[in-house]
Formats: structure tokens, C-alpha cells, sequence
């Protein structure tokens, strides 16, 4: 399953990227997390079902000093990758 993110609120600055990549890799996913121009952290997430749906409920709270207003995701059919990384 890929899911395509995108984060809301106080995202960055405070480790969320880090705390992202951290989490997705405890829990065996794929991908890449970057911040965006606009403030935003964008994801792409790809693993199991039942794994991607955790993170996802992980994404909602992030690390100790963000704020997350809202967790946007659609589905992506974007190439598999064989790590996850923090870019941008």
C-alpha cells in the first residue's frame, strides 16, 4: 500500500521529518518525508496495510513539539523504494 501525506500545523522546526523517518523505519516502511515551501511536511508512506494505517495514526500526534492541525493522505501509485528518507 502507498499513501501520499501531507501534514498541517506546527511541522517544522521541531523534528518532525526526523521523528518520521525514526517511526517509519521502527516500523518497517519505505519511502521518503520532506517539508514543503509552505510550511507543510509532505510524506509518502509504503508498506502493509495494517502498517501504514498505524503510522498514519502516528502522523496526527508527531514528536513531543509539533502541533498537527490536520493529516491529508490519498492514495500514490508511486515506485516502490527500498528505505525511507528525510529530503528537502
Amino acid at each position: 500500500m502507498n499513501k501520499h501525506v501531507l501534514v498541517s500545523g506546527v511541522v517544522q522546526g521541531v523534528g518532525y521529518r526526523a521523528w518520521t523517518q525514526r517511526e517509519a523505519g521502527r516500523r518497517g516502511l519505505v519511502g521518503w518525508v520532506r517539508n514543503l515551501a509552505d510550511g507543510r511536511v509532505e510524506a509518502l508512506l509504503q508498506g502493509d496495510e495494517d502498517t501504514v494505517a498505524d503510522m498514519l495514526d502516528a502522523l496526527h500526534q508527531g514528536p513531543a513539539m509539533a502541533q498537527v492541525t490536520a493529516v491529508d493522505v490519498q492514495a500514490s501509485d508511486a515506485p516502490l523504494s527500498n528505505h525511507f528518507e528525510v529530503s528537502g
